[in-house]
């Protein structure tokens, strides 16, 4: 996915450096961007009316928990603060936005969602689940996508566009920082910047290897009603190391692609809404 993989890194510069996509490299048309309210991480991504990335802003999320809102001031101020920084960066007001949520949450939560949105001054455009925002950005009509997030793995399956199935466990990056902070006896705060740290991410990943297991087990068992199904396609924070595919196709028995910058990839899916105006 050479050209999937450019776009994301493309958009992943603009978030780490803070830059815009200059007004003249832009496709004409309005701006439609996507809200990622995520346990570990919140991103706002910007894109143009041909799906080009434009700017990003990404904060770490503390008001969020498997996609149940549970500080809704601190929710709202973080979105509200990334809508107004990107404004100023741009020059323009960003007035509409899409978000997701994991597959199968309380219509409750779900609304609770969309209301984050609204609360922080955005018409809201759609609500989507989010491995399938993740297909929309990848192009897949057929197949399947894993969402590895902080708190959950989401699931969806489709063929010709159809999703067949949606999946949403309480598994996630989260689990991998509790077996962290339990094997080095270390503090909550600490476990997490070590799962971060790019010379320790060998060491981390043995330690959280169970939690990966235990990931690609629940994975195996949806699309155990799906042998066709012989790509999985994994995103999200949550699986962006080295060892993360190894593990995955060893249980599953089937190809596993991770794209480039796999956290980014269900924000700029979220972006790609129809009927920007």
């Amino acid at each position: 996915m050479p050209g999937i993989d450019d776009t994301l890194r493309a958009f992943g510069d603009l978030v780490r450096t803070g830059a815009i996509l200059p007004q003249e490299a832009r496709a004409q048309g309005p701006l439609r961007v996507g809200v990622d309210l995520g346990t570990a991480n919140l991103v706002l991504a910007v894109v143009d009316a041909a799906g080009q990335p434009v700017a990003g802003a990404t904060q770490r999320s503390g008001g969020i928990r498997d996609g149940i809102v549970v500080d809704w001031p601190a929710t709202v101020r973080a979105v509200r603060q990334m809508k107004a920084e990107l404004e100023a960066r741009l020059g323009q007001p960003l007035p509409r936005a899409a978000t997701a949520i994991p597959p199968g949450i309380h219509p409750g939560s779900s609304k609770a969602i969309g209301n984050v949105l609204e609360a922080a001054d955005f018409e809201l455009a759609e609500i989507i689940d989010e491995p399938v925002a993740a297909a929309r950005l990848l192009g897949l009509r057929d197949g399947a996508v894993v969402d590895v997030g902080g708190g959950t793995t989401g699931i969806s399956v489709l063929e010709g566009g159809k999703v067949l199935a949606s999946v949403d466990e309480a598994t996630g990056g989260t689990h991998m920082t509790l077996v962290l902070a339990g094997a080095m006896r270390l503090s909550l705060e600490a476990a997490e910047a070590m799962k971060h740290d790019p010379a320790q991410a060998g060491e981390v990943f043995a330690l959280v290897r169970p939690v990966v297991d235990k990931m690609a087990a629940i994975v195996a068992e949806v699309l155990a009603r799906f042998p066709r199904m012989d790509t999985v396609h994994v995103v999200g924070g949550a699986c962006s190391f080295e060892g993360f595919v190894p593990v995955f196709e060893k249980h599953l028995g089937r190809k596993v692609i991770k794209p480039a910058e796999p956290l980014l990839v269900t924000p700029l899916g979220i972006a790609l809404y129809e009927g920007a105006r």
